[in-house]
């Protein structure tokens, strides 16, 4: 059976190596720009592409790992709005760079009712700009930065959330989306 790839090529890594200090510089996609094009497994395997929700306001939240406590206070926060989300015709998909093996078990575990993306090589992390250089408990490497972009019904990059709290992620967006 082929494995899926996603549209966007880079070279292969796991996540997190405290080895690797390259030091990408982040540079996040602006508001205004188009944006880039996915496609990638979700965590039944199944590929979600960008393109099918034209039409659709699109929420990307990039998230560095599942199961993890701020990643899992994001997501939840999401979970409990979606219904809000639902009226305001806007979508949610959250993107990491885990397996998507490891993926069915954050859902489980925490009834989430959206989809979870696996960009096991960064490749879409890097296209919207949010693989770069992090520093965690004195370790530095290369790894996904937390921010979000809506994605317009057009296809274009609304808006950019790159300063709130895991636990203030969903009121941030919801707050946005009702101006």
């Amino acid at each position: 059976m082929d494995t899926f790839q996603p549209t966007v090529k880079v070279k292969q890594k796991t996540w997190p190596d405290f080895n690797n200090k390259q030091g990408l510089a982040m540079n996040p996609i602006q508001a205004g720009s188009q944006a880039p094009a996915f496609e990638l497994p979700n965590q039944n395997g199944e590929i979600v592409k960008l393109s099918d929700y034209q039409g659709k306001k699109v929420l990307v939240y990039f998230y560095p790992k599942a199961l993890t406590p701020g990643c899992t206070t994001q997501a939840c926060g999401l979970r409990d709005s979606k219904a809000e989300l639902d009226e305001l015709n806007t979508v949610v998909f959250g993107v990491s760079p885990d397996p998507v093996k490891r993926l069915p078990k954050f859902i489980e575990k925490y009834d989430l009712n959206f989809d979870l993306l696996s960009d096991e090589d960064h490749a879409i992390a890097d296209a919207f700009g949010v693989w770069g250089l992090k520093k965690f408990m004195g370790k530095e490497y290369d790894g996904i930065h937390r921010i979000s972009f809506l994605i317009n019904e057009q296809g274009e990059v609304e808006h950019v959330f790159d300063k709130f709290k895991t636990k203030e992620h969903h009121d941030v967006v919801l707050s946005y989306l009702n101006d």
